[in-house]
Order: C-alpha cells, then sequence, then structure tokens
C-alpha cells in the first residue's frame, strides 16, 4: 500500500503531527501518520506520509503552517 507514499515531515510531537494531518485533510490530500515512537519513553519519531503524487503540494503547504 505505501509503495508510493514519501515522508513530507517528521516530529517528535504527536500534536504537531496531528495539526499536519488536519492540513492535509482539509487540502484534500490522503495522509497517514506513522508513529515509531516507542512506546515507553517516546523516543523516536512520528512521520506524516503522503501519496508521492500529492508530496510537493503538501510540502509547500507544511511550509506556510511553519511560517517559512
Amino acid at each position: 500500500m505505501f509503495d508510493n507514499w514519501e515522508v513530507v515531515y517528521s516530529t517528535n510531537q504527536l500534536y504537531e503531527a496531528e495539526m499536519v494531518k488536519e492540513i492535509m485533510a482539509d487540502n484534500n490530500i490522503e495522509c497517514v501518520i506513522m508513529n515509531k515512537q516507542d512506546s515507553a519513553y517516546h523516543l523516536g519519531e512520528i512521520e506524516v506520509c503522503i501519496p508521492t503524487d500529492d508530496a510537493f503540494k503538501a510540502k509547500q503547504l507544511i511550509l506556510e503552517f511553519k511560517g517559512e
């Protein structure tokens, strides 16, 4: 299923990943959050994955979200 998907955002804060997911939903971009954190210590990254075809638009939206 995830052969043509790529990571467009990575964070260690779940709320940030959820905010990015909402931005993608508002713009009709399919999005999946991959939580790779250790469940006991919350170490590791949370990745936001997007279909490769939508990656450019998603990255532009993320730059706007971050204020860059």
